[in-house]
């Protein structure tokens, strides 16, 4: 595995006012070797000189580069790695370096909506949010081929295998769902994404899901099974609070001692009472003019 190594670099603007020094003592010293026009030259070797130096110092200029803030420049000589740059500024390192620039930048995607089955097999709709940037620079670059397409197919892949694991819905106590338990479902997201891109040197700072939803083809039954489990829940709510009242005026009434009711008067009472209380629309009493005997 190729890991990243911090390249020694030169000062830019030193690099350049030397070889624009360079440049031109080449220069005028290639001009004063010239002889007067219609004379041999002096010196053939002394003008082949300047002239290997001036190549040379052409050279030298190649090997200037600037790296941009939240930006580095992964080095190869030869297509070996030679190191990475990764401090904003006019640096110079050998002209025979290919210079290659990868951004540091954070970058987010959005996930396509992807159609996955829950833990219990229902079909859902559901896609992410990832943010994420390249902190290791010879592994983004050399250890996979295309590390922006990578972190799109393993971040879809990732997704569709959490949400595998976990029903949409909640329907026993204390069991994690996808609609119910987002902020700990998300965690698990953005480590299991982690793990897979670990080998690209990509960082995952945050992963959220964006939509969720039943697929169109269930979407009404579980629309109706939802607003079941709701009318249950209302009724469950009602009869325990039914029962709390009736409780109350039976012991108050006994307690102040209002009217003594055997058990036959008080099965009636609480029968009435409970029609009353949870009843869907609004009952009718009916005035008793007799005795209760």
């Amino acid at each position: 595995m190729v890991r990243e190594v911090e390249r020694r670099r030169t000062s830019g603007l030193f690099m350049l006012l030397v070889l624009f020094l360079l440049s031109v003592v080449v220069v005028y010293g290639f001009v004063s070797s010239l002889p007067p026009e219609g004379q041999a030259p002096a010196s053939v070797p002394v003008l082949l000189a300047w002239v290997l130096g001036m190549i040379l110092v052409i050279i030298g200029w190649v090997g200037l580069f600037i790296v941009n803030p939240n930006e580095a420049k992964v080095l190869q000589l030869f297509g070996k790695y030679a190191g990475t740059v990764k401090q904003q500024g006019l640096w110079w390192a050998n002209p025979f370096y290919s210079k290659r620039k990868i951004s540091l930048r954070v970058r987010n995607f959005e996930t396509p909506k992807m159609k996955v089955n829950d833990l219990r097999s229902n079909p859902i709709e559901i896609a992410a949010i990832v943010v994420w940037q390249v902190v290791e620079t010879a592994e983004a670059m050399f250890e996979v081929d295309n590390y922006d397409n990578y972190v799109h197919v393993q971040s879809e892949s990732a997704l569709r295998s959490l949400a595998t694991h976990y029903p949409y819905d909640a329907h026993a106590e204390g069991e994690k769902a996808l609609s119910v338990h987002t902020d700990a479902i998300v965690d698990e997201l953005r480590a299991e994404i982690q793990a897979r891109l670990e080998k690209a040197g990509v960082k995952v700072l945050e992963a959220r899901i964006s939509h969720l939803a039943y697929a169109p083809e269930i979407a009404g039954v579980m629309l109706r099974r939802q607003q079941a489990n709701a009318i249950i829940a209302a009724r469950q709510r009602i009869v325990e609070g039914a029962v709390g009242m009736v409780d109350m005026a039976l012991d108050m009434l006994s307690k102040k001692n209002i009217v003594k009711l055997d058990e036959e008067r008080k099965a009636a009472m609480v029968s009435n009472l409970l029609v009353v209380l949870c009843a869907e629309q609004q009952t009718q009493p009916v005035v008793n003019a007799g005795t209760l005997y």
